[in-house]
Parts: C-alpha cells; structure tokens; sequence
C-alpha cells in the first residue's frame, strides 16, 4: 500500500498515526529496558538454586509488554479522553467479579486474580489505569477555580477513584489501594486546586494515621489480655469484631512488626523474619556486592523464596551488586521519573499534562515505597518494584502507562 494512502487510512480512523517523524522519545524505552534485563537477571538469580522457571516466563510476559508500550504509544492519547469512562466501567466489572466465592483465585487469604488457566490476571493492576484515564478526562473538562467548581471535580473524582479503592481494599490488597490516593493528589495539584485543600488532606491524613496507632494499641490489649498469639490468624482476626477500621490481622501485624517489632515478634522469627532478612542481605553487600548468583540470603534460602524474585528483589541486587549496583538502578529509576515529568511539561493541554504526571506519581510510589519497606523505613506492602519484581499483570500494566507518556511525548506536536 503507497504511503499516502496509509496514512490517509490511519487517519481516518482517527486513532493510530504510524509516522516517521524522529519524534519518538528514547531516553525513557532505553532506561526501561536496563530495567527488565536487570529485572530478569536477578529473578533468575533468587531462583537459581531451586531451579526455578519465573525468570521464563517473565521474558514472555515482557515480550507481551513490550507489543502493548509500542502499540499505546502509537495511539493518539487523545482518543482516550472520549473514551475514558467505557474504559472506566469495563475495568470495573473484573474488579466485582473476582470477589464473588468460588471465581476469584484466592491466595494468602486474598481473592485477587482471575484464573484462566495459562495465566492469571490482576484486576486491580487494570484498574489502576481506568482511574488514570477517568481522573484526567474529569479535571480535563472540569473548571478548577471557583469553590463551587472545584467541589463539583472533587466529588467526581471522589466517585471515580472511591468505588474501586472500595473494591480493592475488600479483596484485600492494600497494596493496590494505597497507590491511588498520591496519584490524585499530584494530579489536582498541577491542576491548580486551592492549597487550603491540600492542607485540609493533610490534617486528614494525620488523623488517620492518629485512628490507625489508636486502632494498633487497641488490638495489642486484646490480644496480651485474650491471651492469644499475633502469629495466629484465627485469633488476631477476632479483634476484627471490635474495631471498625477495614484491617485484616496480617495487617496489623505488619504495622506493628514496622512500629514495634519486640511485641509482635520477640524473636524475629514470625512476621518480622523477612524485614530481618532483608536487612542483613542490603547489609552485607557492602559496596560492589558478592556477585551475581553468588548471594547467600537468597541461595541458602533466609530470604523466602516466595518473596525473593518480587516484593523483596531489591534485597537480592544490593546483595550481589551491592552500593553501585544499587545505586544504578534507582538511577534507571531516576531517568524514567524526572523524563515524565519533562514530558508532562512539554504536553500542549491538560489532559496530556494530568496523564504524564499520573504515571510519574504511580511508579514514584511503587519505587519509593518498595524499596523502603525493604529497609524497614515503611511497614511491608508487598508493593512491587517496576520492570524489575516478577509479575505479568503488574509489567503489563507498567508498559502501558509508560506508553501512553510515549503517546503525549509523540503527539504534542498535532496542536496547531
């Protein structure tokens, strides 16, 4: 077919537009893949002496991932303002049905995939997105000045981001859910929403944080009171019946395994095993690390081998590449987070603007908070490390964000 009549064609239906421009961005493609290739290394390498197969199928679903980052990044970001609440709802309907009994795979006392056999899907990974699309087509077509105006998009948003959170925190996978809320935040900020109501979150915030400790003491009373043991989990979720806060008992513990570990592991071999784990391996790898593969914590097993090639892979790097290897990937990290925020800035409307700074503070919270929980400087979340932690829906889902910041690089320059 001639070139001009593909391109006539495309355009017609006004959603791909292959071109040959040279205006493709490749600072960010380039930094993301030094990420898989370190991520597929290090999977193999906390598998290596169980001869495990993750770091197979982590090369398939990258390969997946990658058609999905090209082809989003070839999609005007535009079509997806007119079309942000069907993605919305239709993203919705996997998030109810995976709690009805006996359809959503549960796991470690959470109902959070969808089992189709060959693969196993994450709802919440999808939903993420939809609230992304949703949140910036609201504020995109949404007068932010007047306090009118701006209550009218605030209770959108409320509405939008409020029933899957809802959702997600029923499954429960809390992981998930504490993803959004910074999302929109630095979404409504570069909005330009009062500062008065970012000081009334953060008084918020703080008396949430008051409600949780106050939840935490209460449930360490009935717990010594009762008698009963934190590692127990019929026990420790008993004390769900006196306190109205959405908390499993696993929860808990990880709350107070992070505020006070000498009363809910004495001995550091219960909940607080795998932080205590994962410090001696960031420890002990000093500045150039022990080599790769060459790591006791995860070879001899200390780091569980159910959390080494995902929440805990950070742990495996600094071990094995120690300070620098370290270092160079919250590097990488560093290129993709400040590039979509250039990105955002050179974005000529606001919904392109919203979407860049959207995917900028999900991967900001998911780097940040990964890494930390690893070094005990936040409770453990179980929150993955992008490109990097083992995982298909949660890959699949960070290439296709990352594509649509590579579709608002692309098509920035259509506006007259």
């Amino acid at each position: 077919m001639p070139a001009n009549a593909r391109n006539s064609l495309l355009e017609l239906f006004g959603v791909l537009k292959i071109k040959t421009e040279g205006r493709y961005d490749w600072l960010t493609p380039m930094a993301m893949g030094f990420l898989c290739i370190i991520g597929v290394m290090f999977i193999y390498s906390a598998q290596l002496e169980r001869h495990g197969s993750a770091w197979k199928a982590q090369i398939v679903f990258l390969a997946v991932a990658a058609v999905v980052y090209v082809t989003v990044s070839l999609i005007d970001y535009r079509f997806w303002l007119g079309v942000a609440h069907w993605i919305y709802a239709l993203c919705m309907v996997p998030l109810v049905i995976v709690l009805i009994p006996g359809v959503g795979d549960s796991q470690y006392g959470a109902q959070r995939w969808l089992d189709f056999g060959v693969f196993k899907y994450q709802p919440s990974e999808t939903a993420k997105i939809a609230v992304l699309l949703m949140s910036a087509s609201i504020l995109a077509r949404s007068q932010i000045g007047t306090v009118r105006e701006s209550l009218e998009a605030l209770a959108k948003l409320a509405l939008a981001a409020g029933f899957p959170i809802i959702l997600i925190l029923w499954q429960p996978d809390l992981k998930s859910a504490i993803v959004l809320p910074p999302m929109l935040f630095a979404m409504l900020y570069v909005s330009k929403l009062s500062l008065r109501f970012f000081a009334v979150a953060l008084g918020a915030f703080v008396l949430l944080v008051g409600i949780v400790a106050w939840d935490a003491v209460g449930y360490v009373g009935f717990m010594e009171k009762n008698g009963y043991s934190y590692q127990n989990s019929e026990e420790r979720d008993l004390y769900n019946k006196h306190s109205w806060l959405p908390l499993r008992g696993y929860q808990r513990n990880r709350i107070l395994t992070f505020a006070a570990p000498d009363i809910i592991d004495k001995r550091g071999t219960e909940s607080a095993y795998n932080l205590n784990q994962s410090l001696i391996s960031v420890g002990s790898g000093g500045l150039t690390g022990k080599g790769w593969t060459q790591g006791a914590q995860a070879q001899l097993g200390y780091l569980p081998p159910a959390v080494s090639h995902n929440d805990f892979i950070v742990s495996v790097i600094a071990e094995e590449t120690g300070f620098l290897g370290s270092l160079t990937v919250l590097s990488l990290f560093g290129v993709v987070l400040f590039n979509s925020v250039r990105i955002a800035g050179l974005a000529r409307d606001r919904f392109g603007t919203l979407i860049c700074i959207g995917v900028t503070m999900i991967f900001m919270v998911h780097v940040f908070v990964n890494i930390a929980m690893s070094i005990g400087l936040v409770p453990i979340t179980g929150i993955p490390l992008p490109f990097i932690s083992y995982g298909g829906s949660f890959v699949l889902s960070c290439c296709l964000l990352q594509g649509l910041v590579q579709s608002v690089y692309r098509f920035r320059k259509d506006f007259s």
